[in-house]
């Protein structure tokens, strides 16, 4: 596996995995590798000839009072994770290569940036569109696979790449993969290390509350009492605080007040520790 962290290399290597009209697969993460990382890698491979993955931990995504310095860093482990995996190439660039002295611009998707954690999280997801716009003119990519835990950093991208008219990849070619869970339903992340023993224990009531829920908007209770239910739920099994709990369109990210049977996801955010975990899941 290579491992680049200067763009002249890195185009130099795309180049060469491009050869012969080989395709490519890119997988952007922030480092931290667990289980749910591995199984993007693992779909990238059935995709494309070659697979790309980069970490880079990006600066413009956190806000002041975020956990940007404390964010778990390894990247030899990752590296020796990934190429254990079949990757071809690792893109690891440094800050001041992704925004070189005198950078000044930003990406904003309107809209879709201000609800949920964007409303509690101003500028992330500017910070979030810029960064994998610049990742996807790097890499070019033909496909880029992002978790579906994180479905408005995915429904952002796939609409940043279509009012952009992105072709490499273009919007259909950008894949979500179903959320990986820990054997209790907790959905994986790289913030989870962050909890307590206790803390690990009880955040598996969140998997709980909204399974609960979800069965019974389809049972036909309204919105807001299994919604009400849930946020007490979420509570009393441990959770501290609740950024949100909505059910919205899968698409737009309009709030729902009544399911009418459209593509629509139950969306989470809640406190537990020092921790700050989210979750979705679709209505089925």
């Amino acid at each position: 596996m290579q491992i680049n962290n200067r763009l002249e290399a890195l185009r130099e290597a795309v180049d060469a995995l491009r050869n012969g009209g080989k395709t490519l697969a890119f997988v952007p993460t922030m480092g931290a590798l667990h289980e749910g990382h591995l199984t993007l890698v693992r779909e990238a491979k059935k995709l494309a000839d070659h697979v790309t993955v980069s970490i880079f931990v990006n600066p413009r995504q956190f806000g002041p009072n975020e956990d940007l310095d404390a964010y778990p860093r390894r990247l030899a482990a990752d590296a020796a994770l990934l190429e254990a995996e079949g990757v071809d190439l690792l893109w690891a660039p440094t800050v001041d290569v992704m925004y070189p002295q005198g950078y000044a611009t930003n990406i904003s998707v309107s809209g879709l940036d201000a609800v949920l954690c964007g409303a509690a999280r101003p500028g992330h997801f500017d910070g979030v569109a810029t960064v994998v716009c610049k990742l996807f003119n790097q890499v070019r990519p033909d496909f880029a696979l992002f978790g579906e835990k994180d479905w408005q950093q995915l429904a952002i991208i796939r609409r940043m790449a279509r009012d952009l008219d992105l072709s490499q990849p273009h919007v259909d070619r950008i894949i979500g993969v179903p959320t990986v869970r820990e054997a209790d339903g907790l959905a994986m992340s790289s913030r989870n290390q962050y909890l307590s023993a206790q803390e690990r224990e009880q955040a598996a009531g969140l998997n709980r509350a909204m399974r609960k829920a979800i069965a019974s908007i389809v049972g036909g209770s309204s919105i807001a009492s299994a919604l009400a239910a849930l946020k007490d739920d979420v509570l009393a099994s441990g959770f501290k605080s609740i950024d949100y709990a909505d059910l919205r369109d899968a698409a737009t990210l309009e709030e729902l007040t009544a399911y009418d049977g459209r593509d629509a996801r139950l969306l989470v955010a809640a406190r537990i520790g020092s921790a700050r975990l989210i979750d979705n899941m679709a209505l089925a």
